[in-house]
């Protein structure tokens, strides 16, 4: 599993952790039922905290993205993924109406909002 920290980032590492298996599920590479790294061996390859991946691991189990079996690991639940992207569509919408109010109140054009999206998108 390639998990990639940033140490500029201004995401807290294990958010960082959480985010990017949260990005394999959505785009297919883990499926249901994968188990992913104890988080000992997580905690090792990424060098960082134990704590850490606990935390990521923790926020994994509570959105539904994994279930954790005692005595045999954590796995990617059977979760339906179309549901989960709603979800989270239905935040963005929000948030991207929020931007837009706070656009238009502001007196900026469309176009650099549509500009800042782009960018923030492409990072």
């Amino acid at each position: 599993m390639d998990i990639i920290i940033s140490s500029s980032s201004d995401k807290p590492i294990y958010e960082q952790i959480s985010m990017q298996i949260k990005a394999m599920v959505m785009n297919g590479e883990l499926k249901p039922g994968d188990a992913i790294p104890p988080m000992r061996v997580m905690a090792k390859s990424l060098r960082v905290s134990v704590i850490t991946v606990q935390h990521a691991y923790e926020d994994l189990q509570r959105e539904g993205f994994i279930e954790t079996i005692i005595g045999k690991g954590s796995f990617i639940a059977a979760k339906d993924i179309e549901l989960i992207r709603e979800e989270y569509l239905k935040k963005t919408e929000a948030l991207i109406q929020e931007a837009a109010r706070l656009g238009k109140g502001n007196g900026i054009p469309l176009q650099k909002l549509h500009d800042l999206l782009n960018m923030y998108y492409e990072e």
